[in-house]
């Protein structure tokens, strides 16, 4: 009887532990303000426009803006150029043309992630402030090319999900 007592006690010590550690890691992410994904079936199509409305925030807390980005072995190319452009709720925009580093000079992906799959976390803007009333959104659009061909890649492969992340600097 002692035998058993002392195996289920180990079980429940595992299982506590276990639960304990998935708290913590979902806890973890005290800085996020806003996070959400689109995903893609079949790779990332030159007109389709990821767009996100963001939530009210402090207009006076600075925030971090990310563009994260989930790619495979799919992936063909070292960089990733995008236009993403911000919305202010009086309508004036502001568009940038980014390019992110996402496979080393071998070939590997760059990114977290232990298999196939990369979550890469890019910088967007940095001590970001939204003074304005109202809703800003984010337009997030894919704009490589290949050497020679203006019109661009029509069909991106091995993007699987475009993401957008705000965090708080405190």
């Amino acid at each position: 009887m002692a035998l058993k007592t002392g195996v289920m006690t180990t079980r429940i010590n595992s299982i506590l532990c276990l639960l304990m550690l998935v708290l913590s890691m979902v806890s973890c992410d005290k800085k996020q303000v806003f996070d959400a994904y689109h995903d893609f079936d079949a790779g990332w199509h030159k007109d389709s426009v990821v767009q996100f409305e963001l939530p009210k925030m402090s207009p006076t807390a600075k925030h971090d803006l990310f563009v994260n980005i989930r790619d495979n072995n799919d992936y063909l190319f070292q960089n990733l150029f995008l236009i993403v452009s911000l919305e202010r709720p009086n309508r004036e925009v502001t568009v940038d043309t980014l390019e992110y580093e996402m496979a080393y000079p071998d070939g590997k992906l760059m990114g977290e992630g232990f298999t196939d799959t990369k979550d890469n976390k890019l910088l967007y803007k940095r001590d970001m402030m939204f003074p304005l009333k109202g809703t800003y959104k984010i337009r997030i659009q894919q704009a490589i090319r290949q050497n020679g061909n203006v019109a661009g890649i029509t069909q991106l492969p091995g993007i699987t999900s475009v993401g957008f992340r705000i965090e708080n600097q405190d």
